[in-house]
Formats: structure tokens, C-alpha cells, sequence
């Protein structure tokens, strides 16, 4: 783990763009910026975060943490599901097989919990024994374990749209994924996820819920985007745990917008500044959480990116 100091004294090198010349249009998104040619995307992983549907700023290394520990539970699940990766010629940098995505996100919950008013636990405790078209038992607690670990379908990520609530047959009827393909999403979701759980607690760990994103390359169903980071994850430090108790800690995104909502903060308008401190012990969670599942020493690549990220991609022919 890295120290304090040396978290602080990255924080002006937190990397919030690359450009990489001759490489034809940057499509930038949140929090990576990315680059297609002949059937491949070059995915530059940078420093911003993102909450609230907002970019809030910079965290020194993150970019590097996510594009590693996703790159390492794709070679984990590999026997599982398919995945979208080629290699990972830079700590900041996946090449990827370009996929077409499918319009369907697939939330997949082992705990009942959350505080919007799509989150599973809002639905169940108005009354809705029966959110994402699947059946709960009475009694469950805030923050209980499911029976069986659920998949609560979304349309995927745009804009205004994160939170529709979808189920099978609402999937089916409207035409976004055939049937066939809809049962093989699910069946791998669920067995990725399970994997993603035993890791997690053989790491002190609780795998809450999760985000994946499939697409189709060559008419094969592969996972894209990233797995089970502490973006695209929540994950409880599981000696925290209390069924029914208080919230337990958190060892994901939501510690950063937990912060922001304790300034009053929940989207609107322009964020507050993240003190140098508090970024510091972001990044730590970044690392930390790197470190505990993957068993690895989390090691820095260098600053500034760009010349090396073209170096190294010189070798590869795309």
C-alpha cells in the first residue's frame, strides 16, 4: 500500500485525458476515454470519478487500479463467461475486440438494500413483494441476504434512463434481447457473480451487488466494460456486517458519495472541491480494495501516460 504522503504527492498527476496522436477520434466517456480501429478499442482507463450521473473530479491511480483489477477478474471468470479482452499492453490501457453492447444492464443483487426509489429494498418496503417480476419472502431486513442471489435488469446507461425497471418478459416483449440469449446472459451473470462472492469473502469482503454489461463479438456473448471494481461494485468489509444492523462499511464508490452527500451535494449544480486529504484516503480505498481481492501489492506505473501508452501499443498491429 502506498503511503499518505506519497497518495498526496500524486494528486497532481492524477491523469484526467490522454490523447494519442494518429489514432483517429477520442470518444470520451466518464471515466475513460477510448479509440476503434479495425474491429478493435483501445480503452484508456484515466483518473476522473464519477457520482451522480457527474464527473466530481481526479483520484491519483484509480484509473490505473480499475483497468488492472478489472483486467484480472476477466482472466478469473474466463472459464465461466467470454470477455471482450485482448491484452493490457499499459497499467492505464485494455485492448479490447470491439462489441456490439446489448441494450440491457444486468444488476445482479445478493443482499436487499439501497435508498432510491428503484433500489430493491425502497420497492420491497412499500409493500412490492414481487420488484423485477421476482418473488420475496416476507420478513426480510434491510440490508439481509437475498434467498438467492437476484438479476434487476436496467436499460443500459444513458442518460435519464439508468433506472427503468425491467423484467424477462418486459425484455422479451419489447425486443431487446431474443429469449435464447436473454437465458444465456443470466446464467452467466449468476456464475460470475457467485465467483465474484467467493473471492470476495475470501478477501474479508462482502460482493453486495453488481453491474455487468454484455455485448456480442462475432455472435458470441461476452462481459465488456469492467467487472466487479469498486465502480462498478458494492462490496461491505464483511467484519462490519450486522444483518438487520447499521450500514455496514463500505469498500466501494459510495464512500466517495457518501462524502459528497454529507456537502449537500447530490448532483445539481457544480460540486464541491475534494480537500487533498480526503483524496488521499479515496485513492487508498482504490488500492486497498485492488489489493485484498487480487492478493497483489498494487504497483504505480509512472506519470505522465501518453508517450509510453504509444510506445507500447507501437507493437501491436490493430
Amino acid at each position: 500500500m502506498l503511503t499518505q504522503e506519497e497518495l498526496l504527492q500524486a494528486i497532481p498527476q492524477a491523469l484526467d485525458s490522454v490523447e494519442l496522436p494518429g489514432w483517429g477520434e477520442k470518444i470520451e466517456g466518464k471515466v475513460r476515454d477510448s479509440y476503434q480501429r479495425d474491429g478493435r478499442r483501445v480503452l484508456v482507463t484515466t483518473d476522473r470519478v464519477s457520482a451522480f450521473d457527474r464527473v466530481l473530479g481526479l483520484i491519483p491511480y484509480k484509473g490505473q487500479v480499475l483497468n488492472q483489477l478489472s483486467a484480472w477478474w476477466f482472466e478469473q471468470t474466463a472459464g465461466i463467461a467470454g470477455n471482450h479482452l485482448i491484452s493490457v499492453p499499459d497499467p492505464n490501457v485494455t485492448i479490447a475486440h470491439e462489441a456490439r453492447s446489448l441494450p440491457v444492464e444486468v444488476i445482479v443483487r445478493g443482499y436487499i438494500t439501497g435508498v432510491t426509489k428503484t433500489s430493491l429494498w425502497y420497492l420491497y418496503e412499500q409493500g412490492d413483494r414481487r420488484p423485477y417480476g421476482i418473488p420475496l419472502p416476507d420478513g426480510l431486513l434491510k440490508n439481509d441476504p437475498l434467498p438467492r442471489p437476484i438479476i434487476t435488469p436496467t436499460t443500459k446507461a444513458e442518460k435519464g434512463g439508468h433506472d427503468e425497471r425491467l423484467t424477462r418478459e418486459e425484455i422479451l416483449e419489447r425486443g431487446l434481447v431474443p429469449a435464447a440469449l436473454w437465458d444465456e446472459v443470466e446464467q452467466a451473470a449468476l456464475a460470475v457473480f457467485a465467483r465474484g462472492q467467493e473471492v470476495a469473502r475470501q478477501a474479508g469482503l462482502i460482493l453486495v451487488d453488481t453491474k455487468y454489461e454484455f455485448g456480442l463479438v462475432d455472435g458470441r456473448l461476452v462481459l465488456i466494460d469492467e467487472v466487479h471494481t469498486p465502480d462498478s461494485s458494492r462490496y461491505w468489509v464483511a467484519e462490519s456486517y450486522r444483518p438487520g444492523g447499521e450500514e455496514p462499511e463500505n469498500f466501494d464508490k459510495e464512500f466517495l458519495r457518501k462524502w459528497f452527500a454529507a456537502q449537500g451535494y447530490r448532483g445539481d449544480g457544480p460540486p464541491p472541491t475534494m480537500p487533498a486529504g480526503f483524496v488521499a484516503q479515496v485513492a487508498a480505498r482504490y488500492i486497498a480494495a485492488y489489493e485484498r481481492l487480487t492478493g497483489r501489492p498494487f504497483l504505480p506505473a509512472p506519470y505522465p501516460a501518453a508517450s509510453r501508452i504509444l510506445t507500447n501499443l507501437a507493437q501491436y498491429e490493430i
